[in-house]
């Protein structure tokens, strides 16, 4: 049974570190890493979105287009928001493709009607673009938006945000520079 809550992919990022736009990298058995993403969260939601500036895939895809000038997660869950009709999203980097159902269904088994964000924590800290958002804290995050306050962590401290534990960092690795996607490209093998 796939999840109801549509499923988010954040892949309009600025990709400074890794000096190329590392949505578009090959991985797996795709061409991009935002296909290999996309079509891997396909088996677990009912609907699956990219969060971008533009459309700069190649592959077909349900976009939500950043309606916002700056570029962060913040202004992408804003214009997702924005653009759903939905209560909740499931929000995932494109840069973490070693999350898996077993870490998804974790974050759903603790989703509680009380709680404005579900968020997924590791041993290296609080993984928010691992999370389920609830449509409860789209006023905040508008503040912080005029405010030019990004961070997603101030975000969620100020609201009831719950944060799920989980042994290890091997799920939440990002592929930030060259090195961590050639050592991601060695693992997926």
């Amino acid at each position: 049974m796939k999840y109801t809550i549509p499923a988010v992919i954040f892949a309009g990022g600025k990709s400074s570190r890794m000096g190329r736009d590392k949505a578009l990298l090959p991985f797996g058995q795709y061409p991009t890493l935002a296909e290999y993403q996309y079509r891997k969260m396909q088996n677990i939601f009912e609907s699956v979105y990219l969060s971008a500036k533009e459309n700069k895939f190649a592959f077909p895809a349900e976009l939500i287009c950043d309606r916002y000038e700056e570029s962060s997660p913040l202004a992408g869950i804003v214009s997702a928001f924005e653009t759903l009709d939905t209560d909740a999203l499931f929000v995932l980097s494109v840069d973490a493709p070693f999350v898996t159902e077993k870490v998804i269904a974790a974050l759903f088994e603790a989703n509680r009607k009380n709680a404005d964000a579900v968020i997924a924590k590791s041993p290296d800290g609080i993984q928010p673009l691992c999370g389920i958002y609830r449509r409860s804290l789209l006023p905040f995050a508008k503040q912080q938006l005029l405010d030019n306050r990004h961070r997603l962590t101030s975000l969620l401290n100020q609201n009831r945000s719950r944060f799920i534990a989980f042994e290890d960092n091997t799920s939440f690795e990002n592929l930030n520079h060259p090195h961590e996607y050639e050592a991601a490209i060695r693992r997926s093998v």
